[in-house]
């Protein structure tokens, strides 16, 4: 499997860890004081506040970014583009990400936008290669 396809993979795990930052910092509370409620969670993450509220919304900005990396990456190798550079692309997307949602649960609004274009330039790469 090639480094951009593992990246893929790392593209669809990322929202879930960052998600994961939100619940598990809650971990320790109890559901009636504000912790995690497994039984409506969709409720709880509307009563979030703060940078566990900025970690849902990182990990729907997460999703969202999926499907135009994933089709980069999937057309690059389709059309047979030089693997290494389809690799760094990748591999440039997964850097971005993380450090987007650093700069989101740091709320640094101007620099999570302008990392936010850097993804999208990544991914939109991926499709002008070879």
């Amino acid at each position: 499997m090639s480094i951009a396809n593992w990246c893929v993979l790392a593209a669809c795990v990322l929202p879930v860890v960052t998600v994961g930052l939100a619940k598990g910092s809650l971990g320790r509370v109890s559901r009636k004081n504000g912790g995690y409620d497994n039984h409506h969670p969709r409720e709880w993450e509307q009563k979030l506040t703060g940078w566990q509220q900025r970690a849902i919304a990182a990990q729907n900005n997460g999703f969202e970014a999926l499907p135009l990396f994933i089709a980069g990456v999937l057309i690059a190798q389709q059309n047979h583009a030089n693997q290494a550079t389809i690799d760094m692309l990748a591999l440039g997307f997964i850097a971005v990400r993380c450090a987007y949602v650093a700069a989101y649960l740091a709320d640094k609004a101007t620099l999570r936008s302008i990392v936010w274009a850097v993804g999208v330039g990544l991914s939109i790469a991926l499709f002008c290669i070879g």
